[in-house]
């Protein structure tokens, strides 16, 4: 990936239009028949390079279109978006939540994408007005370690049962458990949220770094129970086989909170300015290629129409989320304050 900077890009554009090939050969490849493949869009990216370095490597390869990697936490990265307004270098959101690419929608800094590449997507998994798109699903689950309990919760609500005291995981700062907490709010209420979080802290569960940790101490049987997503599973017996690992997925069904579906998603800065290249990264990202590595590399749900997820994962289609817009789970720092609140977050 290009480490040029914004100034660079703004040089190399200007390069551009003089034909200094010199510019050219030291800040990305050439390409005589499209002015984008002698671009860099610049992605500021809620998802891990780790995670996607080698899809936008292969995007790259694809297009000559090289990309500037910022990578941070999705929030974080929204704020600062809304921060640099117009005078922002990025060219496009790569966010691992719907609510932060709700929250940039709504401060009016996305482009509307084409309506005729976004509606492979559901409508339930992009922008009512299609300023952002999903490109990939996760499901929250209850993950259980299978030698140890029989009967795992098949709702929310059964994970505060005296019995599971002391015997439950979770990630605190994750973007996946707030999102969750927050789609919580919307669908039952503040009131009702608060009282579930009392309920829930009241049990002293146990707070991990990430979700990764609390997989492992789920398989492991440090505790019983850990309220993740989908896909870590998928990872763990990926990595060392099905016969080793004993923690399994519970997928809450019936609408209930806990088995909310979140998207991964892209959106494109409208000062952007390459508008062209970053087009093309949205293209991308819901190409077949890119989907069928959300959903064999990532374990991820695919979320165009007509490619599968990956086997031995529930299709969307059995699957029965809570009915939320995801656009509504942008009010994440009310979530984190409750969550401070209940004794669940250290701020």
């Amino acid at each position: 990936m290009s480490t040029c900077t914004p100034r660079s890009r703004r040089k190399r554009a200007a390069a551009l239009l003089l034909g200094a090939v010199a510019s050219l050969a030291s800040c990305g490849g050439e390409d005589a028949n499209s002015g984008t493949d002698r671009a860099t869009i610049t992605v500021y990216s809620g998802r891990s390079e780790a995670l996607v370095g080698d899809l936008i490597e292969q995007f790259t390869k694809d297009t000559g279109i090289e990309v500037e990697f910022r990578g941070g936490d999705s929030g974080e990265l929204a704020a600062q978006l809304i921060t640099e307004g117009d005078a922002s270098p990025a060219d496009v959101f790569f966010s691992q939540d719907g609510g932060a690419l709700g929250a940039m929608s709504k401060a009016g800094l996305l482009s509307k994408l084409d309506s005729s590449v976004v509606s492979a997507v559901p409508e339930q998994f992009r922008a009512a007005d299609d300023t952002w798109v999903g490109t990939s699903g996760r499901s929250r689950v209850i993950l259980y370690n299978s030698a140890l309990v029989s009967d795992p919760p098949t709702g929310i609500d059964g994970v505060l049962e005296d019995r599971w005291r002391g015997e439950i995981g979770f990630a605190p700062s994750n973007a996946s458990f707030q999102s969750f907490v927050t789609g919580l709010r919307v669908l039952r209420g503040e009131h009702a949220a608060k009282e579930w979080l009392e309920r829930f802290a009241a049990l002293e569960p146990k707070a991990y770094e990430n979700n990764v940790a609390v997989r492992d101490a789920v398989d492991a049987g440090d505790i019983q129970l850990g309220l993740v997503n989908h896909y870590y599973l998928y990872e763990k017996i990926a990595e060392v086989g099905a016969a080793k690992v004993v923690a399994k997925n519970q997928f809450l069904r019936g609408n209930d909170p806990g088995g909310l579906i979140n998207v991964a998603g892209v959106g494109i800065l409208k000062s952007s300015d390459n508008p062209e290249g970053a087009a093309r990264f949205v293209d991308f990202l819901l190409s077949r290629k890119s989907q069928e590595y959300f959903a064999t590399t990532t374990f991820e749900y695919p979320l165009v129409t007509g490619i599968d997820a990956a086997p031995d994962i529930p299709p969307l289609t059995e699957l029965d989320p809570p009915k939320v817009d995801l656009a509504q789970l942008d009010s994440i720092e009310a979530t984190q304050e409750l969550l401070a609140e209940v004794g669940l977050l250290q701020r």
